[in-house]
């Protein structure tokens, strides 16, 4: 029997060992799309314990949590202590067999407080207390952890409206030994039909880019001034939220009707309005970030907020969230191939919920490559309910069954916590045992030298190569 998630977790055969540990393992980090804070990072924020590390704002353990039959003010509520929150995260965390949750405590366990016991009820306190300790250290404030995870390129999740004063303090401090870029993620203008969006348009994008919005081009015209102003901050991606995937044509009288219609709060846009509205914004973004050499990233296929008493008590990103089934099969080769059609495609990598769209996205990738960089259009990491070690292995597989795996741009951590660097390792002990298992069985060379690239591209120089970062 193996001993618990030992130096030689996850790797199963002599070929997988030596691509982690000689390959794998030494690589820095480049963390291209999560969702931390900027400002944490600008104020080199100390935690005071585990709990705030941990269990503020991670949607992935509160719904375990609330799985355990945990009351949720022991979850996100103020009438609990940070050590109860604790407790009850302790407690429900050994029930939890097969989640990567478990994993992914324990590895920042080990790697960030040298803890190799596992954490349970009975093991809660003395945890707490040298996690607690260990925190207060120098090397344990948010820019002392991004050191020592070997982090060299973090992009942050912004929106437009964003003045980007932290990303600017960061640059002007000099002391954050990683890249800190902007991402500019455009959700709220693209949500034409959530409450809200004509103030926004208003009061936030308006007046950021100086322009009084009516029209059509006033949106393109003051999305262009912040996409300028995003570029000049070192902005390298953008990101894009979808409930499903569509492209749905419109002539510019008929935008300037839908537009017009919702920012003057004459009515509400029916679906094919809000889908014409959005299909042309994605083709003037695409264009404009093939333009500048950007990466568009496309997240689909999720069911939001599915709860609505704990959406009204809570809000949104709180764990409340499923995997949707739509087809967009059709649509994502439409909304591609109309951007390549006018010379417009940018790198673009598609994330979808679904797995069952593994296979399909495999196949309209191969549809739309380009000479710029190898692999422009890729199959984005196991993403969300997918990261997983079974969803990251279908993932792996997927790619190296459809397209060319050795281009792939490696993992990203989507999250909120600074712990969380450890899914990079833990992403990267997963490839290697993917790779080492095909090699033992006589299905690829047993070319160390080759093969070891191979893993150190994946892990950190292809992103390097993709996004242009020079890190």
């Amino acid at each position: 029997m193996k001993k618990f998630m030992d130096k030689d977790f996850l790797l199963q055969t002599e070929t997988a060992k030596k691509l982690f540990h000689e390959h794998a393992a030494k690589m820095p980090i480049i963390d291209y799309h999560c969702h931390i804070s900027p400002q944490e990072i600008a104020e080199n924020r100390q935690f005071k314990n585990i709990t705030e590390v941990w269990l503020g704002g991670d949607h992935y353990k509160w719904r375990m949590i609330r799985t355990n039959g945990v009351d949720e003010k022991y979850i996100t509520g103020d009438k609990s202590s940070d050590r109860e929150k604790f407790q009850k995260f302790a407690e429900a965390l050994p029930r939890a067999i097969g989640n990567p949750l478990y994993h992914w405590t324990h590895l920042e366990l080990q790697r960030y407080f040298g803890v190799t016991k596992p954490l349970n009820g009975d093991t809660a306190e003395e945890i707490w207390n040298i996690c607690n300790e260990k925190l207060q250290q120098p090397d344990m404030s948010v820019q002392g952890i991004i050191k020592q995870s070997n982090v060299k390129v973090i992009c942050t999740t912004d929106d437009p409206a964003d003045d980007l004063k932290w990303h600017k303090k960061i640059k002007a401090d000099g002391k954050c030994s990683a890249q800190v870029l902007p991402a500019m993620r455009p959700d709220k203008a693209m949500r034409i039909e959530k409450p809200g969006w004509d103030n926004y348009m208003k009061y936030e994008l308006g007046q950021a880019a100086g322009i009084e919005i009516s029209t059509m081009q006033d949106i393109r015209d003051a999305l262009a001034k912040r996409i300028a102003y995003f570029a000049e901050m070192g902005c390298r991606a953008s990101d894009h939220a979808l409930e499903y995937v569509f492209c749905t044509p419109a002539t510019e009288e008929e935008l300037d009707d839908i537009v017009g219609k919702v920012i003057n709060g004459k009515g509400e846009p029916a679906k094919e309005e809000i889908e014409k509205y959005k299909t042309a914004l994605l083709l003037f973004l695409g264009k404009e970030y093939h333009r500048l050499g950007w990466a568009m990233q496309i997240h689909y296929s999720a069911l939001r907020d599915n709860n609505s008493n704990m959406y009204d008590r809570l809000g949104p990103d709180t764990g409340f969230d499923c995997i949707a089934t739509y087809n967009c099969g059709e649509g994502l080769v439409k909304l591609l191939d109309a951007l390549e059609k006018d010379g417009h495609l940018p790198k673009t990598i598609i994330y979808s919920l679904n797995p069952g769209d593994n296979a399909m996205i495999g196949t309209i990738i191969g549809s739309f490559q380009g000479p710029e960089v190898p692999g422009k259009i890729q199959q984005g990491a196991a993403w969300w309910f997918n990261d997983t070690k079974l969803g990251m292995e279908a993932q792996l597989a997927n790619v190296g069954n459809l397209s060319v795996l050795g281009n792939a741009l490696g993992m990203l951590t989507d999250s909120r916590s600074f712990l969380s660097y450890t899914r990079h390792e833990y992403y990267r002990r997963i490839l290697c045992n993917f790779i080492g298992n095909l090699v033992e069985n006589g299905e690829y060379p047993d070319d160390m030298d080759f093969l070891g690239q191979i893993v150190e591209d994946i892990s950190f120089n292809n992103a390097n190569r993709y996004f242009g970062f020079n890190a």
